[in-house]
């Protein structure tokens, strides 16, 4: 089934030194974008992530830092990347949990100041691991009916996961999902918005979960002693908190959300 498109839709994998989104870098970053007629144009960028590859991390996607060593800084190219997801929604697989929140803070790290806010994000894990429950290769083999070539390299698990997406179209078509509380309804809707609603994990006001909202919208803390209490009630009785939090190893981005709701206070 094609994908109905309001907004071109960019699908995005990332290689990286590790898997700490707050610590670790970019060092492959492969952009499929689809047009709205169907079209489609793929953008792929080693970076030098300017610290050291894991051994783990190179076990897994075989990029070593003898290979990255000339590629340019993702400061470098961070407008180029800027560029190429103007305007567009965004998907991948697990992206919402890693690769969207990892390329936020990249950007940020850049001062590339990037609005997330107006974009739908679809992960096709997320609809996948509802329905099925696997990994990628296996989705791909599930969905697509053929052995998954090269996994681990970007721009195949890349590619894949647009055919996946495809294929989950057709395959769940007027199918309904019973959710953990009993629920039904018919989740993978060929519309953007849909499944973005469908694959997100959380009601996330940052990307990692830090901050969700609540049953009734509003803002509340989502780790810790503060877990569940609003994030403007802990902010007012406990003012020494905004400034651990900006001190200590979050995300940028979780630094940012908070900013702006403590901004919003002030301006009340």
């Amino acid at each position: 089934m094609q994908l109905k498109l309001k907004n071109p839709v960019v699908f995005l994998d990332l290689e990286t030194t590790g898997i700490d989104i707050v610590k670790d870098r970019i060092v492959e970053i492969a952009l499929l974008k689809v047009h709205l007629d169907g079209t489609e144009e793929e953008l792929l960028q080693r970076v030098n992530p300017e610290i050291p590859i894991s051994s783990e991390a190179t076990r897994i996607h075989g990029i070593t830092n003898e290979d990255v060593a000339g590629e340019p800084t993702f400061k470098e190219v961070a407008k180029k990347m800027a560029r190429f997801i103007e305007g567009c929604d965004l998907a991948g697989f697990n992206s919402n949990r890693f690769d969207i929140p990892l390329l936020a803070e990249e950007f940020l790290r850049a001062d590339v100041d990037i609005d997330m806010k107006k974009r739908k994000f679809i992960d096709v894990q997320a609809i996948f691991h509802k329905m099925e429950k696997r990994t990628l290769a296996a989705a791909y083999l599930f969905y697509c009916k053929k052995p998954l070539i090269d996994a681990h390299s970007a721009l195949a698990d890349t590619k894949a996961t647009y055919e996946v997406l495809q294929a989950q179209l057709d395959t769940y078509k007027g199918v309904e999902y019973e959710d953990n509380h009993g629920k039904t309804s018919i989740p993978i809707k060929n519309d953007v918005e849909k499944l973005s609603e469908f694959s997100a994990y959380d009601r996330n006001v940052d990307f990692v979960g830090r901050i969700v909202y609540n049953d009734k919208g509003v803002e509340v803390f989502n780790f810790g002693k503060n877990k569940g209490i609003p994030v403007e009630k802990v902010l007012e009785e406990q003012p020494g908190y905004f400034g651990w939090i900006m001190n200590s190893e979050f995300p940028l981005y979780t630094k940012k959300v908070l900013t702006q709701i403590k901004l919003r206070m002030m301006e009340k």
